[in-house]
Formats: structure tokens, sequence, C-alpha cells
């Protein structure tokens, strides 16, 4: 969070982080904050998470649509994955219902997501979650450009092309592979934020170029952390910008408005070489 307010640029908050909406709010004050919502079956978790980043100055809420359950994480399973002791999922502790404390105890978060969250999740929901926020609302998990269109139908401000890091089903395409039949079905009605595989500045590029507004990055910023924590997370922030006004000098691109959609083709295209 102090890495992404000293770069200036946004960051998403998960429900599920192991700090809470409240301390990531005081540790960095002026950064642009989003959150990342998932939908209990008690609406009234639900509301209390939305009401708390209300108050601490959180700008959208991201609701997290291709998630109702977990999918089968072979590498959580080989690993044995389980929020280590030291850790706490800290936005459920304190005046939340013991209901969700309970269901954390003891288990991993396959079985805390299968407990909890609300596997009916609908786009009725939608009207509901407007209806008790006045916060834009960003629906992350978007791969089609059917889904797309209903995003915009039901009153989406924005939507994340994302496949929850290819950990839902594994057989689904990469992010990058599915944007331009999105970007192409949306005609500019709402924006189109991508994430999945953005490791360094051309990646950002290709996004932009087919289509993105803007990219998101995960899997980066933990390298950063590991190596150096909040200085290796600036740092990686640091190089991604470095790698993109590297690729802008050497494709000729002043601004991103210079950018066009056939300075990137698929390799496809060169096979018959």
């Amino acid at each position: 969070m102090r890495a992404a307010e000293a770069a200036g640029t946004i960051f998403i908050l998960s429900t599920i982080s192991t700090s809470s909406i409240e301390e990531v709010a005081e540790a960095a004050p002026r950064c642009i904050k989003w959150f990342q919502l998932y939908v209990y079956s008690d609406r009234s978790v639900t509301l209390n998470l939305v009401r708390r980043a209300e108050k601490a100055g959180f700008k959208a809420l991201v609701l997290t649509v291709d998630a109702p359950i977990f999918g089968d994480r072979r590498a959580d399973l080989r690993n044995k994955f389980s929020l280590p002791q030291h850790l706490r999922l800290a936005n459920f502790e304190g005046d939340l219902s013991s209901r969700v404390t309970i269901a954390r105890m003891g288990s991993g978060l396959n079985e805390y997501v299968s407990d909890l969250f609300d596997a009916s999740l609908s786009w009725k929901d939608i009207a509901w979650l407007k209806s008790i926020t006045k916060l834009p609302i960003v629906l992350k998990g978007i791969l089609t450009a059917e889904d797309a269109l209903l995003s915009v139908t039901h009153g989406a401000a924005a939507i994340v092309v994302s496949n929850h890091g290819a950990r839902q089903i594994d057989g689904i395409p990469a992010t990058i592979e599915v944007l331009p039949e999105i970007v192409n079905a949306v005609k500019g009605k709402i924006e189109i934020y991508m994430d999945g595989g953005i490791t360094q500045g051309t990646d950002v590029f290709k996004a932009l170029a087919l289509g993105a507004n803007m990219v998101f990055i995960g899997r980066p910023m933990l390298w950063g952390l590991s190596h150096n924590g909040e200085k290796g997370a600036l740092k990686i922030l640091q190089l991604l910008k470095r790698e993109i006004d590297s690729v802008f000098a050497l494709t000729g691109c002043r601004t991103v408005k210079d950018i066009t959609r056939d300075m990137v083709v698929h390799e496809s295209r060169y096979s018959h070489l």
C-alpha cells in the first residue's frame, strides 16, 4: 500500500487480506484505495464491509464475480496450503459475526469460501449492491464479450478482464487473448481493465494497445515484498515505469493516445515464415 502511494497508483485490498481496511487506510492515507469485495451468504457481513470501506476512504468496490467457490487448486493441495498461524483474516476480528471467526479457525481458504461465500451470486445482486452504496462497482473476473455486455446492462462502472490467476479452471484462456473481443463488444461504454501475466513494461504496452484502459499486477509485487519489503515493492513499480517509458520511446509513442491496435499482433501471423 505505501509503495502504491509513493508511486501514485491504485491499490486494491482484498476482503480476505491479512491487514484490515482500517489498518491499510491509516498506513497510506493518500493512496488511491479500492476494495475487492466478496459477497457473503450473510449479507449483513457484506454490508458491514462496504460501510467500513466507505468510512476509510476507499473510492470503488471491486466485486469478485469469478469465485462463488474456489476451484481445485492442485498446487495448494500439494503444498497443504493454509493460513500461517501468525497471520489472520484481519477484516473479521472484533465486532463481526462469530461465524466468520469460527469458520476460519483450523481450516484452509477453500473451506472458508465454501462455508461463507454466496455461491448463488448472480447479476441481480449488482442491483442490491448499488442500492446500499454510491461507490462505483467494478466487476472483476470477466472473460467473455457476453459477460462484458451484461456488466454494462447491469450498471457496472468498469470491468476487470481477469482469470483469477488461472487458479479457478486451469484450461481457461489468458486474459490478453480475450481482451480484444471484449473491447470490440463494449465499444467504450465503460472502462476495461486487465490483470494476469503482467510482469514487465512490454506487457503493459500490449494490453493498452489491445484496448485496456489500465492494468493491475499481483505476483510481481509479492516478489518485491519477498526480496526487500516495502522498498522492494516500490522498486517493482519503478522498474515497470522505466520499462514502460522505454517501450514508448522504442515504438515512437509520446502518450497512450499514440498507441495503436496494429502495434500488437498474434504470433500466428508469422507462423508461415
